[in-house]
Formats: structure tokens, C-alpha cells, sequence
């Protein structure tokens, strides 16, 4: 899943949907922490690295250029951690600083390539002048090993304080922080700070071939948003009439109070998920949920809830019954517009489910 040659873009008809307005109580308050310190906590695993797709981007340039600037005194950005529930802090934003620095004393650029190999970390690009240039940290006089070990990086500790029972305001946060050049879609964040079984489930899910050929995509979306599609379904699973708008919550909640993956809902869905994408193209065939030229998320969203709901659905039900189901005026009024809203959601579900077994 490397390979950035099985990745696509997905075409999903989905309409706007407004951001999620969440109180949190918050605590925010700086530290500060030696370079050497961080280097440490780094290595024991008490700060995270959130494992999204991404990854350490920077050259060894850029790596370089920031070395130098803490042994040349200038002043740095901070880094921002979220304290988590086992009081590790998770990088919501500048692991590249981080990381540069944790390289650069441990003596090698980046990490292993697939053959074991790494680079020697020296300080490129610097000026001709510098006393730093081409050496890496064991080359530098001792007075500067010092300087650099006790230099100081800050960083903003955010901690959630309320609601105690649901601490998805590090999505939000890291949505909003995230500085990177691309930015990142919602489900690449929930893979990051909702991290769990959950994530490694859907994403397996995802490569269903039955599924696959729902979507009309034989590749892997490059923002996952096939893999947020399967999370939607299994959220909406048994939950649906409690469903309140917006979805990006719902969603971030089903999957942080998921994590693990192991409860009878889940077990259920796993076994359920891949019978039920056959049964669906056994019955309306392939790139199915295409009232349109793309995938109606709505229109799948209601047909593979309510296949996954009721199991023993016929095949012949399901395929003459569709094109009831797509004609009826008031399911039609249910899958444009803000298809999101609570009663849009709720009342497709429920017309799905009348009109798909009769």
C-alpha cells in the first residue's frame, strides 16, 4: 500500500457539509524542553509520532539549516502536543523539527532503507564559513555537543480537561494545525489520532474486491474516503436512529470508541461486510449507486445499512425492489442537498428499509 501507483482519486457525489461546533474544556501551557530531553522521550516512546501517510518529508538541507539554528542561537517555532490519556504526547504539529533533531544527535539522516543502510547525518548547505558545515555531531568541537544537547525547543502541551468521556477534540486540533504541504483529508487524521486495530480493519475491509467493484475503483483511494465509506456504514450499523449530524463527528466518534475492534458489532461487521458487497452485485451488478456518473455515498450509505441489518435479504428483493427504492419521491428528496442532516440520513435509512423487503 506503499506504492503510490494503486492509489486513485475517487469520484463521490457528497454534498458540503458544515463543520462539527464541539465545546471543549482545554488546557494549554508551554515547556520547554532540551533538544537531548526530547531525544530521550522520543526514544522510550513517550512522545508519538502519529503514523499518517506522510510521513518525514524534509530534506537533508532543511534538516541541516534547523541544526544549525539552534547552535547559532536563532529562535525555532514550537512544537504542539496533545497529552493523551496515558500522558504520552502525541506531535500534532512539527515532527519535522523533531524528528531533524533526534536524527542529527543519534548520528544518521531518516531511517533504514529496506536493506538496512542509512546516512550518515552531516550538515549540508551550509555556508562556507560555517564551522558546522559537513560535520556531523561527533565531529563537532565538544563546547557545541553541549550547546546543542541544551538547546531549547518549545512546546504547547494541549490537554483535554471536558468532557472526560470523549476526547476527540486532538481531531479537531490536529485538523486545524496541520501545516504540512498537503493537507490532510479527515480519515487520514482519524488513522492518525484514533490509532487502533480499527484502522488496519478498515483498511482491509476496503480492499474487498466485491466492494472494489462497487466503487468502480479497482485502486485504493489516495484520501481515503473509500476507506471513511466502509466506516460510515459500520457507525451507522444498529445506530442510525441515533445518528446526529455533522457526519465528520459521528464519524470520529465511532472510531475512537472503536479502537480496538473486538466487540460483537464489530465481529459482526467483519463477517457481514464481505457477504453482503457480494450479495449487492449479484443483485444490481457492477458500480452499482450511480444515479448519477459518480457514487451516491447516500444511496449506498442506505441499501448496504440495510443489507448488513437484515442478512437473509433475497437477492431477488433487493434487485427488484431498487429501482423502487430510487424512484420513490421522497427517497429521491433524501440523497440530494445537505444528504447529512440528521432527518435526511434517518429518513432514507428508514424508507430503505421498507421498501427493500417488501
Amino acid at each position: 500500500m506503499k506504492n503510490k501507483d494503486i492509489f486513485s482519486d475517487l469520484e463521490i457525489s457528497e454534498a458540503a457539509e458544515e463543520e462539527a461546533f464541539v465545546e471543549y474544556d482545554i488546557a494549554t501551557y508551554p515547556s520547554d524542553y532540551t533538544i537531548e530531553g526530547l531525544q530521550q522521550m522520543h526514544e522510550r516512546g513517550d512522545i508519538i509520532i502519529p503514523p499518517y501517510q506522510r510521513k518525514y518529508v524534509w530534506t537533508i538541507k532543511q534538516a541541516s539549516l534547523l541544526v544549525e539554528s539552534f547552535l547559532l542561537g536563532l529562535p525555532v517555532p514550537p512544537l504542539f502536543l496533545y497529552i493523551n490519556e496515558d500522558n504520552k504526547s502525541e506531535v500534532i504539529d512539527g515532527q519535522q523539527r523533531l524528528l531533524s533533531t533526534v536524527y542529527y544527535l543519534g548520528g544518521y539522516f531518516g531511517e533504514p532503507d529496506s536493506k538496512g543502510n542509512q546516512q550518515v547525518f552531516k550538515l549540508v548547505g551550509l555556508s562556507e564559513k560555517s564551522p558546522f558545515r559537513n560535520k556531523s555531531f561527533v565531529q563537532l568541537e565538544e563546547k557545541f555537543q553541549r550547546k546543542l544537547r541544551s538547546s531549547v525547543l518549545r512546546a504547547i502541551n494541549v490537554r483535554q480537561l471536558n468532557p472526560h468521556n470523549d476526547n476527540t477534540s486532538v481531531f479537531h486540533i490536529f485538523e486545524r494545525l496541520n501545516t504540512g504541504g498537503t493537507s490532510l483529508k479527515p480519515q487520514e487524521i482519524r488513522n492518525a489520532v484514533f490509532r487502533g486495530n480499527v484502522v488496519s480493519e478498515l483498511q482491509e475491509l476496503n480492499t474487498d474486491q466485491n466492494w472494489r467493484t462497487i466503487l468502480g475503483a479497482v485502486k485504493l483511494d489516495r484520501y481515503q474516503r473509500d476507506v471513511e465509506l466502509v466506516l460510515r456504514l459500520f457507525a451507522l450499523i444498529g445506530n442510525w436512529e441515533k445518528y446526529e449530524k455533522p457526519m465528520k463527528e459521528f464519524l470520529n466518534k465511532s472510531m475512537k470508541a472503536n479502537r480496538p475492534f473486538v466487540g460483537v458489532a464489530s465481529r459482526i461487521f467483519i463477517e457481514e461486510f464481505p457477504k453482503q458487497t457480494a450479495k449487492i452485485i449479484e443483485a444490481l451488478g457492477n458500480r452499482p449507486f450511480r444515479p448519477k456518473k459518480v457514487i451516491n455515498s447516500a444511496v449506498l450509505e442506505a441499501v448496504m445499512v440495510t443489507a448488513i441489518e437484515i442478512p437473509n435479504l433475497p437477492v431477488e428483493k433487493i434487485r427488484t425492489n431498487y429501482t423502487e427504492l430510487i424512484n420513490n419521491a421522497d427517497f429521491a428528496k433524501s440523497i440530494r442537498g445537505a444528504t447529512t442532516d440528521t432527518k435526511m440520513v434517518i429518513d432514507r435509512i428508514k424508507l430503505a428499509k421498507t421498501i427493500l423487503v417488501k
